[in-house]
């Protein structure tokens, strides 16, 4: 008989440390995939894997799991929500309306509340846009990755290279106002071309909202062991900064402008939920892996859909483990993610030492002052890790 999983208590921080003040978000992580992308390290499981997957039962045991959340949190209304995975779209449309009604009755939405899926374009249809629409969907964010035939197969993925924006004008026929297209650049055997035309491709479809981010060789995935036997060449450091300058230069053309380093919005489109983590909010992750943050505590839910079940059917959050942020570890974030952003960083966040080394990033031309903020210039926005790491030595 397979022993019954523990849970993780979470120690009760003092409400004075949490900070109540600021938006507070919802994440809903769905655990399946028809595939597994070569590329991807995300906590997702095929069916194969799973022996079989029954999403119904990972409803179930989400609902459970937002309403332990609540009564932890005491009344909590959610400024956004964010769906994503995993394949949300797998779930369908009804099932990711369940999912919306149950965030809505155990925490409550605000009456502006941001709520966005992620879709994978080839489990989508106009039905599917069109019922989570009618149930307070606001925001969709495709995966389009490319639309060059090579690089998708060399990423393994197995849409059609004319679905995402095909996708994109049905969710907009839907009546869905801000849309959002990933991109991958840097990927082995792209040219230049192959990225132009799929970030025009994105600007075709309408989206109002475009993120692209640098392809990252993660350890354990087939991507990372075609890399290690010579199959594929490993993606270079100078070819992204390249890509990332056409990505940017093409959008800035376009009437899109970044509002975080791998972000590029139209005005008004910025993501909300994505700008609470970036800013610091305050979050609760549900679903098997998702992590959770209350501005004192951080925690994460065990990884397996099984064992997530198993849990909640003893009444119990499943938490595979937590840590308590010291004042520095809050202020490493505070300058690595606020950095990041086109608003950038106040200089009172920083020490005197540390204004010292922003003086000489500013001077090497990787910073620039825009009144009492600092504010990644153009080529330290290709260096932005960098910048971070050079502030916060010593």
């Amino acid at each position: 008989m397979t022993p019954t999983p523990t849970a993780v208590a979470l120690p009760d921080v003092a409400p004075a440390r949490r900070g109540h003040d600021g938006p507070f978000g919802v994440y809903v992580h769905v655990p399946f995939c028809f595939t597994r992308c070569g590329y991807c390290d995300f906590n997702t499981y095929t069916p194969a894997e799973l022996g079989g997957a029954n999403p119904d039962a990972w409803v179930a045991a989400l609902d459970r799991e937002l309403e332990l959340a609540a009564a932890r949190l005491g009344g909590q209304r959610a400024d956004t929500v964010f769906v994503g995975g995993g394949t949300p779209s797998l779930l369908g449309g009804a099932r990711l309306v369940r999912v919306l009604d149950q965030v809505r009755e155990h925490f409550g939405l605000a009456d502006d509340a941001e709520v966005t899926t992620e879709a994978n374009p080839e489990s989508t249809s106009p039905e599917f846009f069109e019922a989570i629409r009618a149930a307070g969907y606001s925001r969709v964010s495709l995966g389009m990755q490319s639309v060059s035939p090579r690089v998708l197969a060399t990423l393994d993925r197995i849409h059609s290279p004319g679905r995402p924006v095909a996708a994109a004008r049905e969710a907009r026929a839907a009546g869905f106002e801000h849309l959002n297209i990933d991109l991958i650049y840097g990927t082995p055997g792209e040219t230049d071309d192959d990225l132009l035309r799929s970030v025009d491709a994105a600007l075709e479809a309408g989206v109002d909202h475009v993120s692209a981010y640098s392809l990252i060789v993660e350890d354990g995935t087939a991507l990372a062991r075609r890399v290690r036997r010579g199959e594929l060449p490993a993606p270079e450091g100078d070819v992204a900064a390249h890509r990332y300058e056409l990505v940017d230069g093409r959008l800035r053309a376009a009437g899109m402008d970044w509002y975080e380093v791998s972000n590029w919005s139209r005005p008004g489109a910025e993501c909300r939920h994505n700008l609470g983590y970036w800013s610091g909010g305050r979050w609760w992750g549900a679903g098997p892996g998702a992590h959770s943050y209350d501005g004192a505590l951080r925690w994460w839910n065990v990884k397996h859909p099984s064992t997530y079940a198993q849990l909640l059917e003893d009444n119990a959050l499943p938490v595979a483990g937590f840590e308590e942020l010291s004042a520095a570890d809050r202020h490493t974030e505070d300058v690595m993610l606020r950095l990041r952003m086109r608003d950038g960083l106040a200089l009172t966040v920083l020490d005197a030492e540390e204004r010292e080394r922003a003086a000489t990033a500013v001077g090497d031309g990787l910073l620039h002052a825009d009144g009492e903020r600092l504010v990644l210039t153009d080529r330290g926005r290709l260096l932005a890790d960098a910048v971070v790491r050079s502030l916060l030595a010593g």
